[in-house]
């Protein structure tokens, strides 16, 4: 994993200009902003989503909506897109990101620069941003099934760790050709023998990454807990065997057991069609920690503020771990609180320390932050200033 290089504050690096050509409804667009707080207001499906994932994008993955890159360019356009980016609060000065969607003789290619030098993939923009989010799709994440909790806590993990993703996207190739090989009823035991040992080592990896981020956000979370916040503190734990096996055995004796475990039940996985132990079967256990009960039993508001609790969690164990604060990006995050709870989260957001990004339909919610943040009011795919905060 990657940690902060001594004990000085992190950087908190800020997006001061977002340029985009032919993205989702924006055929262009030239957003400057100052403050440290940003919202955007505005009728649904004017935009104000579309403006946080294009910022998604220099994370790594999907972004924000996990959306095929080819529905991101815009309709009517040439069928790519760009975005650039120019980040500051570098020690060495700007420092300018793009990425995008080309296509070179009808191929689509994502492309990605760096101070408009080309480089491989968005993984090189982890020296210089950290990216969280929440959005609403994500509301019913403890009810939801496992597998959205299980993205969910890789999107954790990738934030401290820019290692993670290319792990998780490898043991998922290795599981398909393991599930390839259990299905050719004659294959040799020597593939299958190389598959799982590579499956091993990778599964581990992946285990053990998202072992160290849960106990670590989980000590950050024990050591901050405030009985009187608005947003409750969360339990968190790992559920499932190869996380049992993780915890009690050093990493060499886990993977030596894990590949026995394969071994020994080809035949059920045969028959079920897929490996039925591993990463992919995991599950991230969340209590509500104030009222000691499960988070799917709390109510949607509970769930809500306690989700909230969370992502504020992890956007300071980003900063404790990487050095650098990180973009907070919260689409439509202000409707469903009361105004006491919205003042509290709005004073919870402004101590992070990094950027933050907010969507709400209602310029009104964003009332009590005039003079503080940038005020935006998003219609049909274009962006006027209500208000500017102070410069940050």
């Amino acid at each position: 994993m990657t940690f902060a290089a001594d004990d000085s504050p992190p950087r908190a690096p800020k997006a001061r200009r977002l340029v985009l050509a032919d993205f989702r409804c924006y055929a262009a667009l030239d957003l400057k902003t100052q403050a440290k707080l940003v919202a955007l207001s505005g009728d649904n499906g004017a935009g104000k989503t579309n403006l946080l994932e294009a910022l998604s994008l220099f994370a790594q993955g999907r972004g924000l909506r996990r959306a095929d890159l080819s529905d991101m360019a815009r309709e009517g356009g040439a069928g790519g897109f760009a975005v650039s980016l120019e980040l500051e609060g570098e020690a060495g000065g700007p420092v300018q990101m793009g990425a995008g969607l080309e296509r070179i003789e009808g191929v689509a290619q994502r492309k990605f620069r760096l101070d408009r030098e080309p480089i491989g993939s968005a993984r090189n923009f982890s020296d210089h941003i950290r990216i969280v989010w929440l959005t609403p799709a994500m509301d019913g994440l403890f009810t939801g099934p496992a597998g959205d909790r299980r993205r969910f806590l890789d999107r954790l993990v990738l934030a401290v760790d820019s290692e993670h993703g290319a792990r998780v996207s490898g043991l998922e190739r290795a599981l398909r050709n393991r599930n390839r090989l259990l299905d050719e009823r004659y294959s040799e035991k020597i593939w299958l023998d190389a598959a799982e040992r590579e499956i091993a080592e990778l599964a581990i990896a992946v285990a053990s990454a998202r072992r160290e981020t849960v106990e670590r956000l989980a000590a950050l979370i024990a050591a901050t807990s405030d009985e009187t916040s608005p947003f409750p503190w969360a339990e968190i734990a790992l559920e499932g065997e190869i996380d049992r096996l993780v915890a009690e055995n050093p990493a060499l004796s886990a993977e030596d057991s894990y590949r026995a475990l394969l071994r020994d039940n080809r035949a059920r996985d045969a028959a079920a069609g897929r490996t039925l132990i591993g990463p992919q079967a995991s599950d991230l256990a969340v209590r509500h920690g104030p009222k000691m009960c499960e988070a799917r039993r709390a109510s949607t508001g509970e769930q809500k503020a306690l989700l909230v609790g969370l992502v504020l969690a992890h956007a300071r164990l980003v900063a404790a771990m990487s050095g650098i604060a990180p973009l907070v990006l919260l689409d439509e995050i202000a409707a469903h609180f009361d105004p006491l709870r919205r003042r509290a989260l709005f004073d919870a957001l402004d101590a992070l320390g990094g950027q933050i990004w907010m969507t709400g339909a209602d310029a009104a919610l964003f009332h009590d932050l005039l003079g503080r943040a940038d005020l935006f009011e998003v219609a049909s795919g274009r962006v006027s200033t209500l208000s500017r905060g102070e410069s940050a």
